[in-house]
């Protein structure tokens, strides 16, 4: 993907601020102009390796806040109502967590204070403006290398060697760990306590997607935990399985009671009552399974299925309606052979049909124009006819696109395109069903 420029950013900005509804404002508060259907229309804005945010590490918390607003008014101006921070990125924080240090993607430097508090003020200003903020946490991924040396000395995955696995040239915590499993529950609901959010976001990242010729090394745990399982990968999922299970419980906690998590070593805060519902959402590969697998799949021949390579049963959790919203990541165009938008978006449709879970569809902004993409992304039009054609799906409660950058620069105006078809007016989110 091509990297936006500061000054395109800026530009991108400007326009977007010019146009937004003054903060507070009717519409800014998503009073439906169009008198529309609640639905979600959402951007993520990802911070690992500073895709989206901040745009280089070490700028001064003034800079990082300017360009943090842009994209909140980008996200008003293309009468988006939620906005899907990445808070989590690899095993670290940012916001001042008890648990693991301070990211890097702030300061250049993990564990360094950054001298204020981005979770903090996102929720403040994303709340300004009427639009909803999920925090996104990765659970597992530790580091985008394999050396545990280079973490910070107080950093858990050094503290505990143990628990950390390297693979495919990143560093992972081993999932089939108790103790790790509520670790990193006790690390996400610290940030539900103690702030004001709308959400809990889990992007596709459980076990790791498999790397060829590599094997993910979890020996030892699957022989102390696993011995009442027939398979290893059963073992596996079952262990994802209790991440979505336990940690929805603990979301659904914090909506009346506004805590879940522990303080090690400090005195416990008061618990934050929170004013708004806190949901539980998930962004998985969109593919369950293929049809060739299992008859339940969808109509696909896509080389990666989340049931069995990532031992994420995405399914169940519908099923089971152990989460609140799920937003399968359809990245594909209408008709393309492999994995069909067309083919997905009614398999999801039915997978969701007599559950209380919302369907949202995620939209592959950044191929919009991008080198090398399928002809269909070329075209303008595409991301629009996706939207066209989910309104036929009345289980379909919206779309997020990827990422933020893409939003603000919009550099083929397929986003532009989205709105002046589908978006007339501002409108709320759906509420949460349960």
């Amino acid at each position: 993907m091509r990297r936006i420029t500061r000054r395109a950013f800026a530009v991108a900005a400007l326009s977007a601020a010019a146009a937004a509804p003054a903060p507070g404002s009717a519409a800014a508060r998503g009073r439906g102009a169009d008198g529309g259907r609640p639905e979600f229309r959402g951007m993520w804005l990802a911070t690992v390796a500073n895709r989206d945010w901040p745009s280089k590490a070490g700028l001064p918390a003034a800079s990082q806040q300017a360009e943090l607003r842009a994209y909140l008014d980008a996200a008003v101006a293309r009468r988006l109502n939620t906005v899907v921070f990445q808070v989590r990125p690899t095993a670290d924080a940012l916001w001042p967590s008890p648990y693991e240090p301070w990211s890097e993607y702030l300061t250049g430097v993990q564990g360094r204070d950054p001298g204020w508090d981005p979770l903090g003020f996102a929720v403040r200003e994303a709340h300004r403006r009427g639009l909803e903020l999920h925090a996104w946490f990765n659970p597992y991924r530790v580091a985008n290398h394999t050396d545990p040396s280079r973490l910070v000395p107080t950093h858990p995955a050094r503290l505990r060697p143990d628990w950390a696995v390297p693979y495919g040239g990143k560093l992972y915590y081993n999932p089939g760990l108790p103790e790790v499993r509520a670790f990193v529950q006790d690390a996400i609901l610290d940030a539900v306590e103690r702030y004001d959010v709308d959400g809990v976001h889990f992007d596709d990242y459980f076990y790791p997607y498999p790397v060829a010729g590599q094997t993910f090394d979890d020996d030892a745990a699957y022989e102390e935990y696993g011995g009442d399982f027939a398979t290893r990968a059963d073992w596996r999922r079952d262990n994802i399985d209790l991440l979505v299970r336990e940690t929805a419980q603990r979301v659904r906690d914090a909506r009346s009671t506004g805590g879940g998590g522990r303080w090690p070593g400090r005195r416990r805060r008061p618990r934050r009552t929170h004013h708004r519902p806190v949901r539980f959402g998930i962004s998985p590969f969109a593919i369950w399974r293929n049809q060739a697998t299992d008859p339940a799949g969808s109509d696909t021949r896509a080389g990666v299925q989340t049931y069995d390579d990532l031992y994420a049963d995405t399914r169940k959790w519908v099923r089971e309606e152990w989460i609140d919203y799920i937003v399968p990541q359809v990245y594909w165009n209408i008709g393309f052979p492999a994995a069909d938008y067309a083919k997905l978006l009614p398999w999801w449709s039915e997978t969701v049909t007599g559950t209380r879970v919302q369907l949202c569809v995620g939209e592959a902004l950044y191929k919009a124009g991008a080198p090398g993409q399928p002809p269909a992304w070329q075209d303008p039009a595409e991301l629009s006819r996706h939207l066209t054609l989910a309104r036929g799906y009345p289980r379909v409660r919206g779309h997020i696109f990827f990422s933020a950058k893409e939003v603000a620069e919009d550099r083929t105006g397929a986003m532009a395109r989205v709105v002046a078809d589908h978006y007339p007016g501002p409108v709320r989110p759906p509420r949460p069903a349960s």
